[in-house]
């Protein structure tokens, strides 16, 4: 294990900006109370921590951190750091942000606004701290900074307790590159700090934090207390005041132990903060999976995510950090609630989903989730207690899919009360445009003759007309193909390790048309002839493949490629490798402009999964019923074989006997057509 460089900068007393300030200026800012206290608890830990030569620490506090000796210890102490080696830079005091008025800033704030660390005599521009950092992760270092500081509002106590680390900007606040104080109203000058090393500066956006990131892939870790538009707070009484996310993040650390990757840390952090208050959320970056922040705090190579979230235990009990922004459908029901209350608005209710545990000591444990928010899920443990102090990576192991809505024109009681009763739909009322959900929707025409008319949305036919005592068993059946053509997983870290290639046999690839579909034509009355494989473009990593094939007479089966493991870096192929022959159906003449669609769809998982539920015969009015199981509902289960119904796993409750882990999956669209 390499050294450990750490800074660490804690400023309660800004008197000394009053001295630096010029007739007219704002004046001397408000002091804090905890930054100090911050710092000596940070060096506490890091003195604590067991393995590897003791740390090597700067400390830096009050009038000691002005923007000089800050930028030096910068280059000079944490520049010390080489490859195996670890940098830390960790400030506490006030932010401060102000407007973008130089071309140069203009082009990276798209907010219009520059952040700034408020030293003890001026202050330090967000992307020049971001360069300094850089230039020190450049000579091989693992770099990290933690910033426990705000950029929002005045120094205005908003109780007895919680006060804002945030400062009006004054003009006259000397930068680093100033030669010294400045007019009020001038602008910065001198040489932009480390510009030789960084490589360029990252822009904000909506993951805006309280420091730069480099363009491209990240260079350091950043560990904020809050985003660009909030405050980090600090309460406590007298000599035991300390910064919410510093205290947060320093017990979440000590009861987490070695190993705890930054995002793990995080998110526990995060939730301890969010318990005090609601107004500030704190940030990690870069928050993409398999990355640096999946690192062993302070040390250790990228390690590979278990699962892309993370369930933990907040304030409003068991969570994980996946919502409706992610894609994680609402469920069945739809309804809107209040964020933290099922049922009240702002949040769904869900009626199926889970989440499995895919730690090794813990996997297979289960968590249903009963409420769906924006950036969250609030979920209930199933069969098992999660200790409150762990965070589990998890995976989704069941996916509620939202039941199709059914318009009926012209149907009696009977039909309307068959429908109401089957698995997988429910009523809507067409002409209000009430009770229509998230999902497919149908129409239902009835005329005398006593055939019905299944149509879409726009009105065209999904089926030839059938009987009316056969339109609950057609719709469920659509419904359960189209589930399958539109299931996706949100937020899987598997989605750019797999890709399906379809090419002309012995020929080049085929690309996706104007439409995104892949079109093969017959040529010469001769059926066209393909190949396809399956990439997969991981380093490191042996996943399960299934491709299933969906066709247009709402049947789905897996003879493409069944089910196999992939290598890294190897290929699967389907039929293996034997052509793939593409032809109309029988009860489709080969004439021209005839044609017939297919949608590849590509299951990829971590482990082997039951393929029972992707398989559906096409639909036919004259095939007798499909029997129906009495566990039939709107779950879709990822379960290990050998499994077998619908949900191709154990019922609801029983925990399951583990999942395969993360799963992605691809459409690929196929016409197949006859030339005009």
């Amino acid at each position: 294990m390499g050294n450990v460089f750490v800074l660490l900068v804690g400023i309660n007393d800004y008197a000394a900006l009053s001295s630096a300030a010029p007739p007219g200026s704002s004046g001397a800012p408000g002091s804090l109370s905890g930054c100090v206290n911050d710092i000596r608890a940070a060096r506490g830990w890091l003195e604590g921590r067991l393995g590897g030569p003791p740390p090597r620490i700067l400390q830096l506090t009050d009038g000691e951190a002005t923007v000089a000796a800050v930028t030096e210890a910068l280059r000079t102490h944490l520049g010390q750091a080489g490859p195996g080696d670890t940098a830390l830079f960790w400030y506490a005091g006030h932010g401060t942000q102000f407007a973008a008025t130089e071309r140069a800033h203009l082009y990276v704030e798209p907010t219009g606004y520059c952040q700034a660390l408020v030293c003890a005599d001026g202050i330090l521009i967000d992307k020049d701290l971001g360069a300094l950092l850089d230039g020190v992760a450049s000579d091989g270092a693992h770099t990290v900074a933690v910033l426990d500081s705000c950029f929002s509002g005045g120094a205005t106590r908003l109780s007895d307790d919680l006060v804002r680390r945030s400062l009006p900007h004054d003009p006259s606040w000397p930068a680093y590159g100033d030669p010294g104080p400045r007019a009020s109203g001038s602008r910065a000058s001198g040489p932009r700090a480390g510009g030789s090393r960084a490589g360029g500066s990252r822009a904000g956006g909506p993951q805006a934090r309280d420091v730069p990131v480099p363009a491209g892939a990240a260079r350091h870790v950043l560990l904020a207390a809050c985003r660009l538009n909030q405050a980090s707070y600090e309460d406590g009484h007298g000599t035991g005041r300390q910064g919410l996310f510093t205290r947060a993040l320093l017990g979440a650390l000590r009861d987490m132990g070695p190993g705890t990757t930054y995002r793990q840390a995080l998110a526990a952090a995060g939730s301890r903060v969010r318990s005090a208050t609601e107004h500030q959320n704190p940030v990690l970056y870069p928050a993409e999976p398999g990355g640096i922040a999946d690192r062993a705090v302070l040390g250790g190579a990228a390690d590979r995510p278990l699962g892309p979230h993370l369930l933990l235990h907040g304030p409003d009990g068991w969570q994980v950090d996946c919502g409706s922004t992610h894609g994680l459908p609402s469920g069945p029901e739809g309804t809107r609630g209040t964020p933290g209350t099922p049922g009240t608005p702002g949040t769904r209710d869900n009626g199926g989903t889970e989440f499995s545990v895919v730690e090794a000591d813990r996997e297979g444990g289960v968590v249903r989730v009963r409420a769906v928010e924006p950036l969250r899920a609030l979920v209930t443990p199933v069969g098992w207690t999660p200790d409150p102090v762990r965070i589990y990576p998890v995976a989704v192991s069941a996916l509620a899919l939202p039941p199709a809505s059914v318009v009926v024109d012209g149907g009696d009681r009977t039909l309307l009360d068959a429908i109401d009763a089957a698995p997988l739909l429910r009523l809507a009322d067409g002409g209000a445009g009430s009770g229509i959900g998230h999902g497919q929707v149908f129409k239902v025409v009835v005329r005398d003759g006593g055939q019905a008319r299944v149509l879409r949305r726009d009105g065209t036919e999904l089926t030839a007309p059938l009987p009316v005592h056969r339109v609950p068993d057609c719709l469920v059946h659509l419904t359960r193909w189209h589930q399958l053509r539109d299931l996706a997983n949100p937020a899987s870290s598997l989605a750019s390790l797999v890709d399906v290639e379809v090419s002309v046999w012995n020929g080049e690839r085929i690309l996706p048309d104007g439409h995104g579909e892949i079109r093969c034509a017959y040529a010469e009355g001769r059926e066209p002839l393909l190949s396809v494989r399956i990439h997969n473009r991981s380093h490191d990593r042996t996943l399960w493949c299934v491709l299933l094939d969906l066709t247009d007479s709402y049947a789905s089966h897996s003879v493409l490629f069944p089910g196999d493991f992939i290598g890294p870096g190897r290929t699967g192929y389907a039929l293996g490798n034997a052509r793939v022959r593409l032809s109309l159906p029988e009860s489709r003449t080969a004439e021209p402009g005839a044609s017939v669609r297919d949608w590849l769809k590509l299951i990829v998982a971590e482990g082997e999964f039951s393929t029972v539920p992707f398989h559906l015969a096409p639909w036919s009015a004259d095939a007798p019923p499909a029997a129906r199981g009495i566990e039939e509902d709107h779950v879709l289960r990822f379960t290990r074989p050998p499994h077998a119904g619908r949900d191709a796993g154990p019922g609801p409750g029983s925990g399951g006997d583990g999942a395969p882990g993360q799963w992605h999956t691809l459409t690929i669209p196929l016409r197949t057509v006859v030339p005009e």
